[in-house]
Formats: structure tokens, C-alpha cells, sequence
């Protein structure tokens, strides 16, 4: 398997010309609550959690895991952007043996709309194709959620199957480092 898992953790921090994309810190922790909570941010992902199950669950430094990026603008978390190994269980794979890296991203409604998730994601891409260079990243996000299947495209994901799974119909897709935009914010 090769993705994720063989990468240096963490990088210094990726800049972008509004974000800084980082590891998480404890000042994160209500951030995450919030986004967590958010029935905006969960309807496409399951539904949002009860608050009191994450004050009690969430750690005091959360999402503190190799690939997984806090979304920082203005000093503040807006969002988080992951790429981790995909399960192989899950459906949804371009090689026999898995181990895709997929890219992950939520953001708290307050930064939709603002090109905040294109940006960050670009970052995160960025990272990876020079720190894994040639290694290809999936995305899978529900075909409802038209943003994300925007945002997909817009990043250069091609669209390579469809499948249901938690109750939805799944769009999957693939940006190969030899289909995807060129380095940079996507325009």
C-alpha cells in the first residue's frame, strides 16, 4: 500500500494567499465541536452529532493525525482538509490492492461560498503530489451534494464510478498527477 502513511508528519505549515493549513492545537478543540455539531455541515455526512457527546468525546487537541489539516484564516479555524488511506472494505478503489490516498474536507458554514475549500484543497493536493509524487488521490462525496461534486471537478477529479453506500448514492473519482490542474489554486 502506498499513500498517506509513508509521508513525513507534520509539514511546517502550507500557506496560501488567504489560509494557512496546519496541525491541529488545543485552541482548535471548540472549532471542531462546532463543525461537528453543524446540521448543515452533516447533512451530507451522516447528520450532526449532539454537542454534549462531543464536549465529552472530542479531545483536548483534536484531529492530530498524520494528513489531516486544520483550515486556518485569520488566525482561526474554518475548516479542516484530510487525506488519509481509504478503507479498504469501503467500495470505491482504482487498484486491486487499495491504499488510495483520499482527500476529505468540511468547513464550517460561515466559510461556504468563499472559494475557502478549492484553495485549501489545492494546498493540501499540492503537499501531497510533491511529498508522494505520482501517486494518484480518490474523493467520494454524495452525488446530492452538488458543492462537493463541483468542487471535485474544479480540483481535477474525474468522475470514475457511482455506488450506494450509507443509504446514498456515492460519486467517486480520481486525480491522477497526470490529469490534475496545474499546481496552484485551481481557477
Amino acid at each position: 500500500m502506498i499513500g498517506i502513511e509513508h509521508v513525513t508528519w507534520p509539514p511546517a505549515p502550507l500557506r496560501t494567499e488567504r489560509l494557512v493549513l496546519r496541525e491541529s492545537e488545543a485552541r482548535d478543540r471548540p472549532a471542531f465541536i462546532e463543525l461537528f455539531a453543524s446540521a448543515e455541515v452533516g447533512a451530507h455526512l451522516g447528520g450532526a452529532r449532539p454537542r454534549d457527546e462531543l464536549e465529552r468525546r472530542v479531545p483536548e487537541v483534536p484531529g492530530r493525525r498524520p494528513g489531516s489539516f486544520v483550515t486556518e484564516l485569520d488566525g482561526a479555524m474554518i475548516g479542516m482538509v484530510t487525506l488519509a488511506q481509504r478503507d479498504p472494505d469501503r467500495p470505491g478503489h482504482i487498484r486491486p490492492e487499495a491504499g488510495e490516498a483520499e482527500l476529505g474536507y468540511t468547513f464550517l458554514p460561515q466559510a461556504w461560498g468563499r472559494g475557502y475549500a478549492a484553495e485549501a484543497c489545492a494546498a493540501a493536493l499540492d503537499w501531497f503530489a510533491a511529498a508522494r509524487p505520482g501517486e494518484p488521490v480518490v474523493l467520494c462525496t454524495q452525488t446530492a451534494n452538488d458543492r462537493s461534486v463541483r468542487l471535485a471537478a474544479k480540483l481535477g477529479f474525474t468522475e470514475v464510478e457511482r455506488f450506494e453506500e450509507f443509504g446514498a448514492e456515492q460519486w467517486f473519482g480520481v486525480r491522477s498527477p497526470l490529469t490534475g490542474p496545474p499546481t496552484g489554486s485551481p481557477t
